[in-house]
């Protein structure tokens, strides 16, 4: 669901002066702020001239593009608070903003002023505008070129503000939340500390069991009721019994495909229906929401009853995933190669530019090999290999993934000479075995939340919050209250 912006409000009188590097054309604000929130931060969004290029200084030389941010001054003390930075992640940066209330509830106590940063290729900070994802434009799009927009953003925003001995904290939900904490790790001096929820940093790296994504997400589904489990693996086999009897038209009818199937299409189809069950498990909220798309409170049960109230397995299929693909209840039929996009993520990459942007992120740097094998999970057997990745992402973008660079770049999983940093977790979702567990050190602290979904502590307090996310919200207010202490500089 798009949301609609707000009429644009009185521009303030803006304290920086850095208008060579600081391009701020302050525009409308942004969507309103939904309930359960801190009064409305008053975002307005503003324009860097970010550098093409951080490290080669031949190609592009000094060419530059327009990178874009939001800032909040509401809870602001220019002479004492600090400043919370989020580090942008695969999509716009309106959504995160306006689903990271935890940020500015906390800028509310400690005084601090607020930045979402966008990422490179997203949203509107396109360095080749509408060309950007076009094969041979994307060489500037790594994670290294991100870390270093933000760390120049971050320091021209001092500089404008004349704040250059304040101290920063970098947040990041999940792809950002894995920014927040290598923020910290590559440019220590310029953040005093990060939260990193549900950053699946192990996984990406290359490290870990490429069966522990789509097992967790079916854990979930189990947890919730064993007889839906078993109701998704007998919609699935049904399906293969009735393409293997090349009855295509029964499963187009009874699944409701809008295009006839024929052979060909059995893989698409099982991945556009296990996608569902992912972005439900992540998704897996207490209360409504429209992050990813509308959902009700806890959709891993809506999505269950769903499936239990049919007759027929493959129709109970049908009614369950279209919580996520037909969310309105109008859509007459699902177009699988439309609504789900298969690409280098097999957890989905999403549509427009933006998935685009992040299909490339996941042939190089970004190691996404998760599949499905129908014993330790409830899906159908879909291999990710790394041969298999390796032929789509020279295909497709003429590259081939570095497995280990994250490894060697940020350390992989161990971070023992890092500090200051939390990782936190939610029990709930997927992504949280593909991260940080256990604490590694005094300052290297991991938040487990029971109950909670994909980066639930950096959403907005909700009177439908389990206990356990409140708790872990106060532990994490007062780690950062702490570093921003310590990091204070004596005048």
């Amino acid at each position: 669901m798009m949301r609609e912006r707000c009429a644009p409000a009185a521009r303030p009188t803006l304290p920086w002066a850095l208008a060579v590097a600081l391009l701020l054309a302050l525009g409308p604000r942004g969507p309103a702020v939904r309930a359960h929130r801190v009064a409305d931060p008053g975002f307005r969004e503003g324009y860097f001239e970010q550098l093409l290029d951080h490290f080669n200084f031949e190609r592009f030389g000094n060419k530059t593009f327009r990178q874009r941010f939001l800032v909040s001054e509401k809870f602001w003390k220019r002479d004492e608070g600090p400043i919370f930075f989020y580090t942008g992640n695969e999509g716009d940066v309106w959504s995160f903003a306006n689903n990271s209330g935890f940020i500015l509830e906390l800028a509310a106590r400690e005084a601090a002023l607020v930045v979402f940063a966008e990422h490179r290729y997203y949203g509107k900070s396109l360095p080749f505008g509408a060309q950007s994802t076009q094969r041979g434009r994307t060489e500037l799009l790594t994670v290294e070129q991100a870390l270093a927009d933000f760390a120049v953003l971050l320091q021209a925003l001092r500089a404008s503000f004349g704040v250059q001995d304040f101290p920063a904290i970098a947040f990041g939900g999940s792809y950002g939340g894995m920014l927040s904490a290598y923020m910290r790790m590559k440019y220590p001096h310029l953040v005093a500390g990060a939260l990193a929820a549900s950053a699946p940093i192990v996984a990406v790296a290359g490290l870990g069991d490429s069966y522990q994504f789509f097992r967790d997400v079916t854990a979930d589904f189990e947890g919730q009721s064993p007889k839906c489990v078993q109701g998704v693996r007998d919609a699935f086999r049904e399906i293969k019994d009735l393409f293997l009897q090349k009855a295509y038209d029964t499963v187009s009818q009874e699944f409701g495909t809008c295009q006839p199937l024929s052979g060909q299409d059995l893989t698409q189809l099982f991945a556009f229906a296990r996608n569902a069950f992912t972005v439900l498990a992540m998704m897996d909220y207490p209360y409504p929401t429209d992050f990813l798309g509308p959902l009700p409170a806890n959709p891993v049960k809506a999505g269950c009853d769903r499936l239990l109230t049919e007759n027929q397995s493959i129709v109970g299929l049908r009614a369950l995933v279209g919580l996520l693909y037909n969310a309105s209840g109008t859509e007459p039929c699902y177009d699988i190669y439309q609504q789900y996009r298969s690409c280098a993520d097999p957890t989905g990459c999403g549509s427009g530019t933006d998935s685009e942007a992040w299909d490339y992120q996941a042939c190089t740097e970004i190691n996404l090999t998760f599949a499905s094998n129908n014993v330790t999970d409830m899906f159908p057997k879909l291999a990710l290999t790394e041969e298999l990745r390796q032929q789509y992402c020279l295909d497709t973008w003429g590259v081939w993934p570095r497995r280990d660079w994250l490894r060697t770049s940020f350390w992989g999983a161990d971070l023992r000479a890092a500090s200051n940093i939390i990782f936190s977790n939610g029990d709930l979702d997927p992504w949280a075995g593909g991260g940080i567990r256990s604490n590694l050190s005094a300052s290297v602290i991991a938040v487990t939340i029971q109950g909670g979904a994909h980066h639930l502590d950096l959403r907005g307090s909700n009177p439908a919050d389990p206990a356990s996310v409140v708790e872990a919200r106060k532990l994490e207010a007062a780690l950062i209250h702490r570093w921003v202490k310590a990091a204070r500089r004596p005048w």
